[in-house]
């Protein structure tokens, strides 16, 4: 079972597929919430989805980010040892964390924009973790029964910014560089812990990451334990798994977006998240 957030009559809406048709989750209390709000009042997906609601053509369909305001962000850097090595790092002994803000986010099939200010864009396929139930000093034994499913995400970061700071935070934050999606994939249909999964980068067609996220240095349930540690994990947070080698900043020559490159992450059984890169802003 699959849910996605689509724009519908100008604002989000919740909606679970349905062959090739995606219909509209109903609510009592709010029949108009977006998938996030959903989550984060603990909403019970898989039982809303059984509910007769509108359907949308899924050629029709136009998607907002999975989640449009997701409480916490939280990424891992250099969490596959092949991309920290192709950046000259060490394999890493605790996780290289740091946050993403909501307004960084993009829907699937939305334009990317170039950032006016950097011609050094980059990729950077992830698997993306969606929490669901909340959770303080979870150890690593019961740290699943957190997560409420998986998607993708594609960290589009702007090298030239991100390395202007030993804190990677304003190269990973300019608006819109986050894509996230298309669909939520419950965890009980996947893998524990999102693992033996193929994860891929495609960039018009070629495919420049091809891994798997049983190569993750820091897997999910250890990620959840260290993170909870730390802090209390909520309903709606969502934790963005780290990317393998195949950057375009590591490649010789590097390679770097450009306008009208088509952008594809995919991850086995739960989808493909695309982009196309846009114009220059102004």
């Amino acid at each position: 079972m699959a849910f996605v957030n689509l724009i519908h009559e100008g604002a989000a809406r919740a909606a679970v597929t349905d062959g090739d048709h995606y219909r509209l989750l109903p609510a009592a209390d709010d029949p108009s919430a977006e998938l996030g709000e959903r989550i984060m009042r603990g909403e019970d997906l898989a039982q809303r989805a059984r509910s007769p609601g509108e359907r949308i053509p899924a050629e029709t369909a136009r998607f907002a980010p999975l989640l449009t305001r997701p409480g916490k962000i939280i990424c891992l850097g250099l969490n596959y040892f092949d991309h920290a090595k192709e950046g000259g790092r060490e394999r890493p002994t605790y996780p290289w964390f740091f946050l993403r803000a909501p307004s960084s986010l993009l829907a699937h099939g939305e334009p990317a924009p170039l950032p006016a200010v950097s011609s050094q864009y980059d990729y950077e396929a992830e698997l993306a973790v969606v929490i669901g139930r909340r959770g303080k000093q979870v150890p690593r034994e019961r740290a699943l029964d957190l997560v409420l499913g998986y998607t993708c995400f594609n960290d589009l970061s702007v090298r030239d910014y991100q390395k202007k700071t030993p804190q990677w935070t304003i190269g990973k934050n300019f608006d819109a560089s986050g894509p996230f999606g298309p669909a939520l994939v419950l965890a009980s249909e996947l893998p524990p812990g999102g693992r033996d999964l193929r994860i891929q980068c495609r960039v018009n067609g070629r495919v420049m990451q091809d891994a798997n996220t049983s190569s993750m240095i820091f897997g999910v349930a250890e990620t959840i334990e260290i993170l909870t540690q730390c802090m209390t994990l909520e309903p709606g947070d969502v934790i963005v798994m780290g990317t393998p080698a195949g950057v375009g900043f590591a490649r010789q020559p590097p390679v770097w977006l450009r306008e009208g490159d088509q952008v594809d992450v995919e991850i086995e059984r739960i989808g493909c998240l695309s982009n196309r890169i846009g114009r220059l802003p102004g």
